[in-house]
């Protein structure tokens, strides 16, 4: 064997190769999994909002963790927005109260976490790039929700839904995704993908 067969063999993958046909089924499965936990997120944000509007949003990172596990896994550019599209499609499917604005509402969430990842090469993946990916996309649907939901509702309170669903990005999105996707990789199920072996950095 030649030195640049060694070198050629040892060189680690690019985030920038093209996806497998198990990257597409993993971000798929992610998608279809939080698609089913949406409905039942759904009923319970909106028998919380009901009576504690707007401390509800602190539930609000849930819809945000596909856009964010995905990517830790895959390590690919456009696992966010596939993985939080296919969720999102799954729960519109399933009878989402929002209707097909559920589709429009989980694109920005996934682009937006789709954005800081990029900016990082898809290279970078320690807590803090988690965690600001995860407020980037936060921010994102609270900037829809806004406009579609609650164009009417004072500055203040607007602020404080940002606060609630930022503390809910960082804390279920990025906490809870950090840790889901570790105990994948220690029961064996991240085998062959960049994600896998524990690196966070």
């Amino acid at each position: 064997m030649t030195t640049v067969d060694r070198v050629q063999q040892s060189a680690p993958a690019s985030p920038f190769d093209a996806w497998r046909t198990r990257d597409i089924v993993v971000a798929a499965v992610i998608g279809v999994v939080f698609g089913v936990v949406f409905t039942a997120w759904n009923q319970l944000y909106a028998g919380l909002d009901a009576v504690t509007k707007p401390f509800s949003d602190v539930i609000y990172g849930m819809w945000l963790v596909p856009a964010i596990l995905a990517p830790l896994v895959i390590r690919k550019p456009g696992a966010a927005l596939f993985a939080e599209m296919a969720a999102a499609g799954v729960s519109a499917f399933l009878g989402s109260q929002w209707g097909p604005d559920t589709l429009l509402s989980g694109f920005v969430q996934g682009a937006a976490a789709e954005l800081v990842f990029a900016f990082v090469g898809y290279r970078r993946w320690s807590y803090a790039v988690v965690a600001v990916a995860a407020i980037a996309s936060a921010l994102a649907a609270w900037a829809h929700d806004w406009v579609i939901y609650y164009a009417d509702v004072s500055v203040e309170l607007q602020l404080l839904r940002l606060a609630f669903m930022a503390i809910s990005a960082v804390v279920i999105a990025g906490l809870l995704s950090l840790a889901l996707a570790r105990s994948l990789d220690r029961a064996g199920v991240l085998g062959g993908f960049a994600g896998s072996g524990g690196r966070t950095g």
